[in-house]
């Protein structure tokens, strides 16, 4: 394995704090903004957007799940190092739509290995919207808990130009992460370029224990696009990615995590009175994975390997109506076809197995089709009240294609239509505050990993066995902003019928009936106008009402507390995260992911996290912070159980623990 970088132990701060000017001197061009240590207050009801290049604390994202779990709501299913599953108000899986330049990704592992944010680096992305519960129905279908929307945004440049940025992440436990983005170009086009690239060796909990958890991810990107005008704007774009992550809560690792992207997209605005835009996209989206028990761990005698790959194709089209100035109507639809196969090796040999699953033929298993309609309505009552409602209709089937050894239900297709929708009221008060209330409806076509298990009446395949899953949820809140004070407060009450829920104990896949309820609270507070005050809470409650039990893998109550300091180009902050314990649990049930389920109660933690910042100038940002200040040994409720890895402290039947006290430095320039 590879040995920790010695220099991190101290020198962040060290390189921070050097060559400041002194006092006296003058001030520079920017004023620095503190790190972000939770996501800013609800820009509008149930929407949050952040800018996934602004420095952060916990260490800054490496994936997308990383990424969210700052935001307030969010969870993650964690395995170690890399590659958690997102959670949001409980809700996890296909529950939560994840859309990469508006495409819908599908990891290939058939035990969750990687999920759609395991294919994203955030920082390479210029915004991250996050719209909570079935309040849309524009970006897809089935999404009972919300979309987490990962864009690029190119507009057109004036003249002709270059502009880019880029930075570079070094901390403890050898993280190493490198981004670059370029854009050239002028107002008849132009052509953006990007990469990235992060790596980390096993870390190390608050005793000392090695987990194993190293990986190695790079990804890139690229796009062609003309901009003839001020409202069109035409765009071929491509993607490639691999890696690597070794995984402490299972018999193999993730040895290849290769993914390829085209794109094809058209955008025009302001085509007459009427409309007010159209767009388009044609998207391909192919990944292949390799998971073995060899290449970043010792095996036992037997070498094994497994490579299923995933090819989901698809497309969209919407044009915004303005039948008149108070009402814009989105009209659109979409579609996907989505195909899934696997094929095996073993071996006395790592030649052997590598060899046996090259040689082997692909056998396609499952096949997945989708075409839906939608319109999403604002009607804007008046100055101050607006009514949002929306409406799709999904055609969706299923086909399964394991042989009849394999599945008792090989060769039968399910074929469903599912009906969507939702209708929210929104009113303004005062000079900058509003309150809603909505009501929404999803219907969820089950997915390839609920199908694969076995069915509760005792077959081997629970395909056409699920039912689909209707949510039906009330959501309400406000925001409101007064001088140096921000609240933002929702809630949500959901009841749902025929809930997918996966006894791992026993290998199954049943409809439960469910009742879900919880919601968010954050405040700011500029007591000075160097010092802010944020905080956030959450909170999440489940019940399985046909079992008379709470529903599995819930996250606990969650609270944080932040202190930012910012003055012309310094900055500091602190971060205390608050963690009650977890009483609430279903032994064996879960979710999605591979032996994601509850395994008992857990305790309450706190983790104090430090960081600071200094922008000598307007192109250059240096941040440095310490994650885990007081070094605890702690897990999250929401995590894995471990496996038995030569080299590595046992987690067996007890959850991964977390990384111990972890010093960073990220360096940012971005160059106009």
């Amino acid at each position: 394995m590879k040995k920790e970088t010695p220099w991190v132990a101290g020198i962040p701060f060290a390189l921070t704090l050097c060559g400041l000017p002194h006092p006296g001197t003058a001030q520079p061009l920017q004023t620095l903004s503190p790190v972000v240590v939770t996501a800013p207050t609800l820009d509008e009801p149930l929407v949050v957007r952040t800018d996934p290049k602004a420095p952060r604390q916990p260490l800054p994202a490496h994936d997308g799940a990383d990424f969210l779990k700052s935001i307030p709501g969010f969870s993650v299913i964690r395995k170690g190092g890399t590659d958690g599953d997102p959670v949001l108000r409980g809700f996890s899986g296909s529950r939560l739509g994840i859309l990469l330049d508006g495409q819908e990704i599908y990891g290939g592992c058939g035990g969750r290995m990687d999920p759609p944010t395991a294919y994203v680096y955030p920082e390479s992305y210029d915004r991250v919207t996050v719209l909570k519960g079935p309040q849309s129905v524009r970006y897809g279908a089935g999404q009972s808990a919300g979309v987490v929307l990962f864009e690029r945004d190119t507009p057109r440049m004036t003249h002709f130009g270059w502009k880019a940025n880029g930075s570079l992440t070094l901390g403890r436990f050898g993280r190493n992460d490198q981004m670059a983005d370029v854009q050239v170009g002028g107002p008849q086009g132009y052509v953006r370029a990007g990469g990235t690239r992060a790596q980390a060796n096993d870390y190390h909990d608050g005793d000392g224990n090695r987990v194993h958890s190293e990986y190695l991810r790079w990804s890139s990107h690229a796009a062609i696009g003309l901009t003839p005008d001020d409202h069109t704007r035409i765009e071929l774009s491509a993607a490639l990615s691999d890696g690597r992550a070794a995984y402490a809560d299972r018999g193999m690792d993730g040895a290849k995590f290769r993914r390829e992207n085209v794109s094809l997209l058209f955008e025009r605005k302001r085509l007459s009175g009427l409309v007010e835009a159209v767009d388009a996209r044609l998207y391909y989206n192919y990944v292949d994975h390799v998971m073995d028990n060899y290449t970043l761990r010792t095996p036992g005698k037997m070498y094994m390997a497994s490579n299923p790959d995933r090819r989901t194709s698809g497309g969209r089209f919407s044009a915004t109506l303005r039948p008149v100035d108070a009402w814009k109507l989105v009209l659109g639809g979409d579609t996907r076809q989505d195909v899934h196969r696997l094929r095996s090796g073993k071996g006395t040999s790592a030649s052997a197995a590598t060899d046996g699953y090259r040689d082997a033929a692909w056998v396609e298993d499952a096949r997945f089709e989708q075409y839906g309609l939608f319109a999403e309505s604002t009607w804007d009552l008046s100055d101050t009240r607006r009514l949002i409602s929306g409406a799709r209709l999904d055609w969706h089937t299923a086909r399964d294609k394991r042989p009849a050894s394999a599945s008792a239900t090989a060769g039968q297709s399910d074929k469903r239509s599912l009906p969507s929708g939702f209708a929210r009221y929104e009113q303004d008060y005062g000079a900058d505050a509003t309150w809603y209330a909505g009501l929404g409806h999803a219907e969820r076509f089950p997915d390839y990993w609920e199908r694969m298990k076995g069915s509760p009446a005792g077959g081997n395949s629970a395909f056409l066995s699920t039912r689909p899953e209707k949510t039906t949820q009330l959501d309400a809140g406000t925001r409101w902003r007064h001088d140096t004070v921000s609240l933002s407060a929702s809630a949500f009450y959901g009841q749902i019928d025929d809930y997918i829920l996966i006894n791992w104990d026993r290998g199954i896949t049943r409809n439960v009936d469910a009742t879900v309820m919880g919601g968010e609270l954050e405040g700011t507070w500029q007591f000075t106008p160097a010092w802010q005050a944020v905080s956030s809470l959450a909170y999440v409650y489940g019940r399985n009402r046909s079992d008379h039990k709470p529903l599995a893998q819930q996250p606990p109550l969650e609270v944080r507390l932040g202190l930012n300091y910012a003055q012309g180009p310094y900055s500091a902050g602190m971060l205390w995260r608050l963690v009650a314990a977890q009483h609430r649990y279903d032994l064996g049930s879960g979710g999605i992911v591979a032996n994601g389920k509850d395994i008992g109660p857990t305790g309450g933690f706190g983790v104090l996290s430090l960081n600071a910042g200094w922008r000598p100038n307007k192109t250059v940002l240096l941040t440095a912070g310490v994650d885990n200040v007081l070094n605890k040994t702690y897990a999250e409720h929401l995590s894995k159980s471990g496996a038995d890895i030569p080299g590595n402290v046992s987690f067996a039947n007890t959850r991964i623990n977390e990384p111990g006290r972890v010093f960073w430095l990220k360096v940012q320039v971005a160059l106009d």
